[in-house]
């Protein structure tokens, strides 16, 4: 006899189904499974002996064939422990076979409990996709899934409460909807930044547009305090953009902490992290997600830019540009989603002081320095902010001086985004850091006097075409703070002086 159960599989972040076939035939006792299993699918098997002994069933006196269908594709992790459980019990007459309309997916314990497994809200997902009514799933992978409007979700505590409510007995109760996150006020404050109003402004453009930055000076200038407060200005997750950060921290197993998370992710890899940590990979026979999917829809902070390997700094380029990133190992290919807000900081000499009395360093010491970052990275970066150390007069105001709170900035950053929401609406461009270039003619018009200005300094500053279009960019961005339909001259001023690296550079 032939039993077959639905349940589901996770590549890259991409759910797909996949049918588990159970055959008992003549032969020793044993268990094989077939259709490209892994080592922890193989191991199932003897987890799923020892829960049907726990739970009073018999083990099948036959040789167990289980299928994993679709055959050609390489299936990982623990997934599939509990469709092979119910393939087993219905191939042997101990149970009825389970609805085909139903997904079950779950690891098993050695006492038929169901623990969490990776990946829940994509295969979630793609049964709703595939027509399914129902998925039965780990208790500890309800909250994620429950994302996945149009299909019941029944969290599961154990086996025998999951043939319970198949015989009638006693019915799950159905997981409810999704909660509220809780709260993206987590982030710090920008009212405790004293002084560095120029810096404030280039976040908060930064924040309306979603560009990249880049923020050098002097060590204790405030550098990192205020990259860290930048999440408090970002708009709030949409509805689409929390699903893709569910996805991608659940292909790690932590999608019911993403779940309860509030406020866009923000992610700070230390300067030693390798290639493979910041785009992804691993010992897996498919990568898992690295530092800049985990930053996907939120912001990746690199703190002392140029103490960064200069092969982690180059594997930003292609991802930067496309949103996704691409690896490839000999078990396939994966692509995870990697559209984040760079965000950078560094001192602009080895010792620190560079444009300043203090500075110790010479002229070839701070070119050096400044060289082990290429081109085609800064040209990726689109403000590039001088930060000036803070006066006494701003410190010695602490606790007197009112400074603008992050919810003050949010409001005019939220009216900016949603001239973008209404300008791009239906074409799929989530703000202005993301215009194509063949739209940049109608959204980024800017008026002869503006277009004069940029002429100049493209000559002048020796621009590159990709330099040119984020400075239109960013003059889109800074039009929208102050409601304007096209970009004039003070619009355009302001987004060349934030092209400010080169200005760090001594002369020769």
């Amino acid at each position: 006899m032939v039993s077959i159960v639905r349940t589901a599989g996770i590549r890259g972040i991409e759910g797909y189904l996949v049918t588990v076939e159970c055959f008992l035939s003549n032969g020793l006792p044993r268990l094989d499974v077939v259709g490209l299993p892994d080592k922890a699918v193989s191991e199932a098997a003897e987890r799923v002996r020892a829960a049907v002994k726990c739970c009073a069933f018999d083990w099948p006196v036959s040789r167990v064939t289980v299928n994993l269908a679709p055959a050609d594709t390489r299936k990982e992790g623990t997934v599939y422990d509990l469709p092979i459980l119910l393939g087993l019990l219905a191939a042997s007459g101990q149970i009825d076979e389970p609805p085909r309309d139903c997904v079950f997916f779950g690891e098993l314990s050695l006492t038929g409990a169901l623990r969490p497994v990776a990946g829940a809200l994509s295969m979630a997902l793609a049964a709703r996709d595939a027509g399914a009514k129902a998925v039965f799933l780990p208790a500890g992978n309800a909250e994620e899934a429950a994302f996945a409007e149009g299909v019941a979700v029944y969290p599961v505590p154990d086996l025998p409460a999951l043939l319970a409510h198949l015989a009638g007995r006693a019915p799950l109760p159905q997981c409810p909807p999704p909660s509220p996150p809780d709260g993206d006020g987590q982030a710090p404050d920008f009212r405790h930044v004293m002084g560095q109003q120029g810096v404030k402004r280039a976040l908060e453009i930064a924040a309306a547009g979603g560009h990249n930055i880049l923020l050098s000076g002097s060590p204790g200038s405030g550098k990192s305090m205020m990259a860290r407060r930048l999440p408090s200005i970002l708009p709030p997750l949409s509805q689409a953009e929390r699903l893709d950060v569910i996805r991608v921290w659940s292909a790690l197993g932590q999608g019911a902490d993403a779940a309860r998370r509030g406020g866009r992710p923000f992610r700070s890899p230390h300067h030693t992290v390798s290639a493979a940590s910041m785009t992804g990979g691993g010992t897996r026979a498919l990568p898992r997600p690295g530092e800049i999917s985990l930053a996907h829809n939120g912001v990746l902070f690199l703190d002392e830019l140029p103490e960064f390997h200069r092969d982690v700094l180059e594997t930003l380029r292609q991802p930067l540009e496309d949103g996704y990133v691409s690896i490839s190992r000999v078990a396939g290919r994966v692509d995870y989603p990697a559209r984040f807000m760079l965000v950078c900081a560094m001192n602009p000499c080895k010792c620190g002081w560079y444009g300043t009395g203090r500075c110790t360093c010479t002229a070839d010491q701070v070119r050096k320095y400044l060289q082990r970052l290429s081109g085609p990275l800064l040209d990726r970066i689109d403000l590039q902010v001088a930060v000036q150390p803070v006066p006494y007069g701003a410190l010695a105001a602490r606790g007197t001086a009112d400074e603008e709170p992050s919810a003050a900035i949010r409001q005019r950053v939220l009216a900016a985004r949603a001239r973008q929401s209404a300008r791009f609406a239906g074409t799929g461009v989530p703000c202005n850091a993301a215009i194509p270039p063949d739209r940049m003619a109608e959204w980024c018009a800017a008026d002869a006097e503006a277009s004069a200005m940029l002429a100049a300094a493209f000559t002048r500053l020796g621009l590159t075409a990709r330099a040119h279009d984020r400075i239109l960019r960013v003059a889109r961005t800074i039009a929208d703070l102050e409601g304007a339909d096209g970009i004039g001259a003070p619009h355009l001023a302001e987004a060349l002086q934030y092209r400010q690296l080169d200005r760090l550079l001594p002369d020769a």
